[in-house]
């Protein structure tokens, strides 16, 4: 039986592939149990200085199964514990990466689809991308932490109107109101996905995983309080190999090799 969450390492680009193409990657129990072990995998892997999450098949992921989800409802069981104990880690484990994540949408991401690209750091979309919050078109609030993204990316208002009426969004809309970093022709999307994360692996990755320590902070703290934590992240990255030699290299004119320690 094919895996429904793939992973593979080249070039220092770990990439985690939703592998359920005939279900447009909707999420099986099973499928967010492996997507959350397989993040945490990428994570600690030393060979993977960046992360591509994508999907195979036509869709980045169309959210929960809805399938799965019916049959929790007529046995009682409501939710099912789903939120606190599959989306709510993979999510955590996503943003907490200390190394840069890239989403390639290669097609529809809705729901907790589109959370989990929300969730990442940099998203390059295809044309072919649909964006949609769709929770209140099944009668649910948000989950997979859109609430906290969605108005970080394109403002509350913006984000209350996307949540409200859930109505799908092309790529190119999604690039307009700041969604999305970039939207590329569909053949282009493994290539520019695979060469932005390449670009990264190639780069601090200590240096890159402060950036996302800083911005978390700031994001609920005042500047004061910012000011402090850039301080605290500065002091580390000064003890890095990677900092120093590219001081070094700065002073003698030429490009630095980094590390990633």
């Amino acid at each position: 039986m094919t895996e429904t969450v793939l992973y593979d390492v080249t070039d220092g680009v770990g990439t985690i592939t939703l592998n359920r193409p005939d279900g447009m990657n909707a999420l099986t129990v099973r499928m967010k149990e492996l997507l959350r072990a397989t993040v945490v995998r990428a994570a600690a892997d030393p060979a993977a200085r960046a992360v591509i999450l994508t999907g195979a098949g036509r869709a980045f992921c169309a959210g929960q199964d809805l399938r799965e989800h019916a049959d929790n409802l007529a046995a009682g069981k409501g939710l099912d514990g789903t939120v606190r104990d599959h989306y709510n880690p993979i999510v955590l484990a996503l943003a907490g990466m200390r190394k840069p994540v890239v989403a390639a949408v290669n097609g529809v991401a809705a729901g907790a689809g589109a959370s989990l690209a929300f969730a990442c750091d940099l998203i390059v979309a295809s044309d072919r991308a649909r964006f949609a919050t769709a929770f209140t078109g099944i009668g649910l609030a948000p989950d997979s932490g859109m609430s906290w993204t969605l108005q970080r990316l394109v403002g509350r208002a913006r984000a209350a109107e996307l949540l409200l009426l859930g109505e799908p969004l092309p790529a190119e809309r999604a690039l307009e109101l700041g969604l999305v970093n970039r939207v590329v022709a569909a053949d282009e999307l493994a290539p520019a996905s695979v060469e932005l994360a390449r670009r990264l692996a190639t780069g601090p990755t200590f240096a890159y995983g402060a950036v996302k320590a800083a911005l978390d902070f700031a994001a609920t703290h005042d500047l004061a309080a910012a000011l402090e934590r850039e301080a605290e992240l500065q002091d580390e990255c000064e003890r890095t190999a990677d900092h120093r030699a590219a001081t070094e290299a700065f002073l003698n004119k030429r490009q630095p090799t980094f590390e990633g320690r």
